[in-house]
C-alpha cells in the first residue's frame, strides 16, 4: 500500500482563512453556553479577572506551542511528534490528543444536538407561553425522551462531516469565513438587546466589577480550566490545524489573534446573558440550565422575544458547528495520514464511529442512565475523563515537549520565521512553558482528581 503523499497535503490558502478556521475551533460552546454559568457559579468579575490573567499566562503560550509542534512537523497531532522526535515515545502525547479530539466530540456532539432542538422550538414559538418550571420540565422530558436527542445528533455529526469531507481550503476554511463573521455579528446585536434592558446596569456590575473575596482555591481551578476548555489546548487541534498554515505566516500574531477572538466571545457572552438575568430577577448561579431554561424564560418576558430566542440559538449552533468540525479535523487526519484511508472514506468511518458512541452518551441521559459507575452515567464519565485526564495531561506534556525537549533554535525558527522577523518576548514564552504552565497545569490535574487539597 502506497504511503501518504505529503506534498499533495492540503492547507489554509490566505490569513484571514487561518485566522478563521482557528478562531472558529476554539470559539464554541465552552464560550457561550459553559464560560457564562461557569462565571455566574464563581463569582462574576471576580472569576473574570482570574480567567483573563490564565488566558494570558497559560492560554496563549500552550497554544502557541500546539501551533509550533504543527507547523515545524507539518504533519497531524501524532505524526508530528513522530517526525520532530523519531524512535522516542512522545508520538503517545499525540496519541492522547486525538483520543481526546474523538472523545470529546462524542459527547460535545450531543449538546450539539440540543442546539438543533432549542432552533427548532425557537422557530416553533415552542417556549410560548411556558414559565420556569414547564421550561425545566420540557428539556428534562427532550434529554430523557430518547430518540429526538439521537436524531439531533445524528442530524449534527451529519453537517459536521460534510464540511470536513470536503477537505481544509474548500470545506473548513471556506465556511469558517462564513460562520465566524455571522456569530460575531450576532452576539453583539444580542448584546445591545442586553445592555438596554431595564436593570440590566446590575448585570453589568455583577460580571465586571471585582469582589476579591469571593477568589477562592476553587475559583482558581475552575478559572484555569475554563480558560484549557475554552482554548480547546491538549486536544491536538491546534497541533492539527497549526499543521495547515504557511511557512510565511506570523505565528504569535496568530495566536494572539486567536486568543484575543476566543476571549472576545466568551466575554460578550457574558455581556449578552448577565444584564438579562439580573433584569428579570434571575439567580446568576444558576449552572447548567442558565441557557436551555432560563434563557428562554427571559426571551418569553422580553419585547420581541421570539426574534431574540431565535437570533441566540441560530448563534449556539453556530458556535458548536466551528468546534465540531475542527474536533473531526483532527481524528480524520490522523486516519488519512497514518492509516494511509482516502480522507473522504476517513470522514464518513471516523464520523459514524463518533457518531455511534455519541448515541450511548445521549442515551445515558435517558433510557440508558443504567449505563453509570458510581453517580456518573456514560455522558458524564466521558465528560469527566476528557476534562480531568486528557486535556490537562496533553497539554502538560506538550509544554514540557516545547519547552524542554523540541530545542530552543527550532522553536525560535517558528517563532521568527527562520528569523525573518525577531521573535519578541521569547524568554518569556520560554519561561512560561517550561516552569509556569507545567506547574499550573499538574496542580488543575492533581486537584481535580482530589489527590491535591487546599
Amino acid at each position: 500500500m502506497a504511503k501518504f503523499d505529503f506534498s499533495k497535503r492540503d492547507s489554509f490558502g490566505s490569513r484571514i482563512g487561518v485566522i478563521a478556521a482557528t478562531a472558529g475551533s476554539v470559539i464554541g460552546l465552552g464560550n457561550i453556553w459553559r464560560f457564562p454559568y461557569i462565571a455566574g457559579e464563581n463569582g462574576g468579575g471576580a472569576f473574570l479577572i482570574v480567567y483573563l490573567l490564565f488566558i494570558a499566562a497559560i492560554g496563549i503560550p500552550v497554544m502557541l506551542s500546539e501551533i509550533i509542534i504543527g507547523r515545524k512537523g507539518q504533519r497531524n497531532a501524532y505524526g508530528s511528534f513522530k517526525k520532530l522526535k523519531p524512535n522516542q515515545p512522545w508520538y503517545l502525547i499525540g496519541l492522547i490528543g486525538i483520543a481526546g479530539a474523538f472523545f470529546v466530540l462524542a459527547y460535545y456532539s450531543t449538546i450539539a444536538g440540543w442546539t438543533l432542538e432549542y432552533l427548532y422550538q425557537s422557530l416553533a414559538n415552542g417556549f410560548s407561553g411556558k414559565g420556569t418550571s414547564e421550561l425545566g420540565e420540557m428539556f428534562n422530558s427532550f434529554q430523557k425522551g430518547g430518540l429526538m436527542p439521537v436524531i439531533w445528533q445524528v442530524i449534527f455529526m451529519g453537517l459536521t462531516a460534510w464540511i470536513v469531507f470536503h477537505g481544509i481550503r474548500h470545506g473548513i476554511e471556506k465556511y469558517a469565513k462564513i460562520l465566524m463573521p455571522m456569530l460575531l455579528v450576532l452576539i453583539i446585536v444580542i448584546c445591545i438587546r442586553s445592555i438596554t434592558l431595564p436593570g440590566a446596569g446590575e448585570g453589568l456590575r455583577f460580571f465586571f466589577t471585582a469582589d476579591f473575596s469571593k477568589i477562592t482555591p476553587d475559583v482558581i481551578i475552575q478559572a484555569l480550566g475554563q480558560a484549557a476548555f475554552s482554548l480547546s489546548i491538549g486536544m491536538g487541534t491546534m497541533i492539527t490545524f497549526g499543521s495547515y498554515i504557511s511557512k510565511k505566516d506570523n505565528l504569535p500574531n496568530i495566536a494572539y489573534t486567536v486568543t484575543a477572538s476566543d476571549t472576545l466571545i466568551a466575554v460578550l457572552a457574558g455581556i449578552a446573558i448577565f444584564p438579562a438575568v439580573f433584569a428579570f430577577g434571575i439567580d446568576p448561579a444558576e449552572g447548567e440550565a442558565l441557557i436551555f431554561i432560563t434563557l428562554p424564560n427571559i426571551f418569553q418576558q422580553m419585547a420581541g422575544g421570539y426574534f431574540w430566542a431565535l437570533m441566540f440559538f441560530i448563534l449556539l449552533v453556530i458556535a458548536a458547528l466551528t468546534s465540531t468540525i475542527s474536533l473531526l479535523e483532527v481524528v480524520v487526519a490522523f486516519c488519512s495520514e497514518e492509516l494511509n484511508i482516502g480522507r473522504k472514506t476517513a470522514t464518513v468511518v471516523v464520523a459514524s464511529v463518533i457518531t455511534f458512541i455519541g448515541v450511548f452518551c445521549t442515551l445515558s441521559q435517558g433510557p440508558l442512565d443504567n449505563l453509570a459507575i458510581g453517580d456518573k452515567n456514560l455522558f458524564s464519565i466521558v465528560d469527566y475523563s476528557v476534562a480531568n485526564i486528557f486535556l490537562p495531561v496533553g497539554a502538560f506534556f506538550i509544554v514540557i515537549f516545547t519547552g524542554w525537549f523540541m530545542g530552543r533554535k527550532d522553536v525560535r525558527d517558528e517563532l521568527s520565521n527562520q528569523g525573518t522577523f525577531k521573535a519578541k518576548f521569547f524568554w518569556l514564552f520560554m519561561t512560561l512553558v517550561r516552569f509556569f504552565a507545567p506547574i499550573a497545569l499538574a496542580t488543575v490535574f492533581l486537584y481535580q482528581l482530589d489527590i491535591l487539597k487546599f
